[in-house]
Formats: structure tokens, C-alpha cells, sequence
């Protein structure tokens, strides 16, 4: 009774904790959230400043542009761009006041910017109204008392610092919102880690309520009298510890995952924002500069895609992660199912699996069985040796043909060697025990996986009774040692003994 209820104070508080967890993961999502969305916000009307501060630029630019092209050419038709942008002043004026009157930054040039703007203007006006009474040389004249010239140059100059002043604080929160991006990335994967140890803790309370359970069925069997009631009774308290201990399994498994699927959710609120930005920021009215366009498009087409794209893939790689341990631990408590088998036309058939691609990259498969018929696990076994091949194919070295050889044959008595050896990039001496270790990968990381192969390989041939090893030298391929007992059923009935 002590230690059940030990059991399930210890199960609420691992509970408790993935709950915190899971809060603290929600909460911070929230908050990250919230600081993308007020840049968001900051930028949507900063693209409105820019966008009056660039139409305005170009409008007093057509109209110098009409200006001088009816003085060139003396023909009313250049006076178009001169025409329209009179029509267009008054808006676009008003439009860069509405959206920087409040901003202190701006606000103080104003003044200087409407007086520069009133005194090109006039300028344009008076030398366009003296062309068309005939009087073009007096214009001309106009023009080149460059009074006009330096009303233009403090246009340019104080648009162009308003123009400077607003990119730098765009650049301020592009770079916010990728460090929020990158925050929310962080607090996936510490989230997904403190499940993971959380998880680790519940399977540590699980084992040792196990050993207290086994424990306590020695004391029974020690203490045993021949009472048959009692020992109906014992087992039955047994039967339904032991479906309590699925049970827990089941919720823990089930409940830490749950915070990975409300992360997704989040990301997805995330995305829905950074689509509305990039639609306002490349739904632009008026064409900026060749640069502009790059820097925009930049921004938002590769910089913030990039960042969603790598936080959503670190989330399901977390995912991933746990269907992994899931996985080697189902495998492990599968009931190995001993069988007859001919181990030639097993390794023959894993090695089929891979000839074609063996075949294209020029190389060869060849396979000696020194060795009859061995009593073991055939899944086991043909999971070991695909896993084997897979990577033989999946790592070999680039412009050399794949050589695999596979040689099996007696290791001593009641014992077998199989050697899988290729021709590939091999192994860093450092790496030798590495590769084995769940979710631990070595050398250069040009193939998709998440480390689990090899993990899974030694498992599953552990759990048959045997071993393997590796010998491998970098840059000319690697020896997978495999040694294993050549009959399954007396390794198995000296366990149950």
C-alpha cells in the first residue's frame, strides 16, 4: 500500500509538472506572438510612411521632369508629367503630413520641406509660363540661376532622410521579428526537452514501481505456504498493478504530446500573420528603386518564410523524436518469435532490396554464407540487416562505385559472425561508438534521418542475444560486426529460467 500510493503521488506530480510545462510553453507562444503581431503593426504603417515620402519624391521629380523637357524640346506635349504632377501635389503633400506629423523624427523638417517644395514649385511654374509666351531664353535663364536647383536638392535631401530614418527602423523590426521567431524556436525545443525529461522521470517511477511489484512477488514466493486463496489473491493484485502501470504509460505518453500539437497550432497563427505582412509589403502602389524592390522581396520572401519554415520543422522533428522512442520501445517489448531460417536467403533478399541502387551507381552486392539455417527472430533480423544496407547506400562515397560485401560464418559454439562491409565514407575514429547512441548522427549531415537507425540496429540485436560493433577507417568504409547465437530458443529459455 506504501508504495502504490508513493506510485501515484509521484504520478501526479510528474502530471503537475508537464502541466507547468505545458503552460509555461503556451505562455511564452502568447507572448512571442503578441511582439510579432505589434511589429507587424509598426511595419504596416511604416510602409504607409515610406509609400507617401516615395510618391511625393516622385511627383515634385515628374514635375521638374515636364519642366525640363518643354524647355528642351519647346513642345507642350512634354508637359504631362509636369501637368499631372500639379494635379497629384496637393494629395500626396497632405498624405506624407497625415503620416508623420506624429513622429517627432519627421515632423521638424516639415516646415523646411514645405518651403523647399513652394520655392521648386514656383520655380517650375514661372519658367514653364515664360516658354509659353515665347520668352524661352529668359526661362532658361530662370533655370540656370540654380535657385531652383538647390530648392530640388533639399527636397531630395530631407526625403531622403526621412526615407533613411524609416528603412533603418523597418530593418530594426524585420530583425525583432526574426529574434521573436527564433525565441519561439528555442522555446519548442527547451519545451520539447523538459517533456522529454519529465517523460524520462515517469519511466523511472514506472521501473521502479516495477522492481517494487517484483519485489514484492518474491516475498510471496518466499512467504508462500501452499494457501491457494492467498496466492489467487497476490496474483490478482498483480494482474491489476500491472494494468495500472499501462494505464500511466498510455496518459504520460499521450499528455506530453499534447504541448507539441497546441506549439503547431501557435505556428500556424504565426504563419497567418506573416502572410498578412507580405501581402501589404509587396502589394506596394507605387514601384520603388531596383534596390527597394530586392531588399522588400528579400525580406519577405525568403528571410521570414525561412525562419517559420525552420521553426515548424523543428517542431515536428520534436514530434518525431518521441514517435522514435515510441517505436524502439515497442520493439523492444515486442515477444520475440523464434524461427527456422535460412540465413543466405535472407541476407539475399535484404541485399535485392538495395541492388537497384547499387546497380545505377555502378557498384556491386556480393553476399558469402558460410552458415546453414539459425533459429532466431526473422523480423528482428531483416529490420538489422535493411537498416545495414540502407545506410551502406545511403553513405557512400561520391564518385566511387559502391562496393557491399557481406560474409557470415561460425564464431564458436552456438554462436555466428555476419561482417557488412562497403567502400563508403566510413567512420571517424571518434565516431566509432557514437553512431549507436539514439538520435546521435556523425559526419557531414547531407541525408535526411534522425539518428535512430543504428540505435534501432543494436536493439533489435541485443535483443536476439547478441551484438554489434563497427570498425571503419574515414574516407574508405566501414565493417559492421554483427555476432549473434545461432538458436534464439535457448537464449530465450535461459532468461524465462
Amino acid at each position: 500500500m506504501t508504495s502504490t500510493a508513493a506510485f501515484f503521488r509521484s504520478s501526479l506530480l510528474m502530471l503537475a509538472i508537464g502541466v507547468l510545462i505545458l503552460l509555461g510553453i503556451v505562455g511564452s507562444s502568447l507572448w512571442l506572438v503578441q511582439t510579432n503581431r505589434s511589429a507587424s503593426d509598426e511595419t504596416a504603417s511604416l510602409r504607409r510612411v515610406r509609400s507617401s515620402i516615395v510618391n511625393l519624391l516622385t511627383t515634385v521629380q515628374d514635375a521638374e521632369t515636364g519642366q525640363r523637357g518643354f524647355l528642351l524640346a519647346n513642345d507642350p506635349a512634354y508637359l504631362a508629367p509636369y501637368t499631372k504632377a500639379l494635379d497629384n501635389l496637393p494629395a500626396r503633400r497632405q498624405a506624407l503630413i497625415d503620416n508623420v506629423s506624429q513622429r517627432p523624427s519627421y515632423a521638424l523638417q516639415l516646415d523646411a520641406l514645405s518651403t523647399a517644395i513652394d520655392g521648386k514649385m514656383q520655380e517650375l511654374s514661372t519658367t514653364v509660363a515664360l516658354a509659353k509666351d515665347g520668352r524661352l531664353p529668359e526661362a532658361i535663364a530662370v533655370v540656370r540661376d540654380d535657385a531652383g536647383r538647390e530648392f530640388m536638392d533639399k527636397v531630395r535631401t530631407i526625403l531622403g532622410d526621412f526615407l533613411q530614418q524609416t528603412d533603418d527602423r523597418l530593418r530594426v523590426l524585420v530583425e525583432k521579428q526574426l529574434s521573436a521567431a527564433n525565441n519561439l524556436q528555442w522555446v519548442t525545443i527547451g519545451g520539447a526537452v523538459a517533456i522529454l525529461l519529465v517523460l524520462g522521470g515517469a519511466i523511472l517511477i514506472i521501473a521502479q514501481h516495477v522492481r517494487d511489484l517484483a519485489k514484492a512477488t518474491e516475498e510471496v514466493e518466499m512467504l508462500n505456504v501452499g494457501l491457494e486463496a492467498r496466492v489467487n489473491e497476490r496474483t490478482q493484485d498483480l494482474i491489476r498493478a500491472n494494468q495500472e502501470i499501462q494505464k500511466f504509460a498510455y496518459i504520460v505518453t499521450h499528455d506530453l504530446r499534447a504541448p507539441l500539437v497546441n506549439i503547431m497550432g501557435f505556428l500556424s497563427e504565426l504563419d497567418t500573420a506573416m502572410k498578412a505582412v507580405s501581402t501589404y509589403i509587396l502589394a506596394d502602389e507605387k514601384a520603388p528603386s531596383a534596390e527597394e524592390i530586392h531588399e522588400a522581396r528579400r525580406a519577405v520572401e525568403e528571410d521570414l518564410p525561412e525562419a517559420l519554415g525552420f521553426i515548424r520543422s523543428s517542431t515536428r522533428k520534436m514530434d518525431s523524436l518521441i514517435n522514435a522512442i515510441l517505436k524502439i520501445s515497442r520493439d523492444g517489448r515486442r515477444k520475440l518469435q523464434p524461427d527456422r531460417i535460412d540465413l543466405k536467403a535472407l541476407i539475399e533478399t535484404a541485399a535485392a532490396n538495395v541492388h537497384h541502387q547499387i546497380l545505377e551507381a555502378g557498384g556491386s552486392a556480393e553476399a558469402r554464407v558460410r552458415v546453414g539455417s539459425i533459429v532466431t527472430d526473422r523480423f528482428s533480423l531483416e529490420q538489422a540487416f535493411g537498416n545495414l544496407f540502407d545506410n551502406a547506400v545511403k553513405y557512400q562515397m561520391p564518385g566511387r562505385p559502391l562496393m557491399l560485401n557481406i560474409d557470415a560464418y561460425p564464431d564458436g559454439p552456438g554462436r555466428i559472425r555476419v561482417d557488412v562491409k562497403d567502400n563508403g565514407r566510413g567512420i571517424a575514429p571518434q565516431d566509432l561508438e557514437r553512431v549507436f547512441e539514439l538520435f546521435r548522427r556523425a559526419g557531414e549531415q547531407d541525408q535526411r534521418g534522425e539518428g535512430i537507425g543504428l540505435a534501432h540496429v543494436r536493439s533489435l540485436i541485443r535483443n536476439l542475444g547478441g551484438d554489434i560493433t563497427v570498425e571503419s577507417e574515414l574516407g574508405r568504409g566501414s565493417t559492421f560486426v554483427l555476432t549473434l547465437p545461432s538458436d534464439l530458443t535457448k537464449i530465450v529459455r535461459s532468461v524465462e529460467a
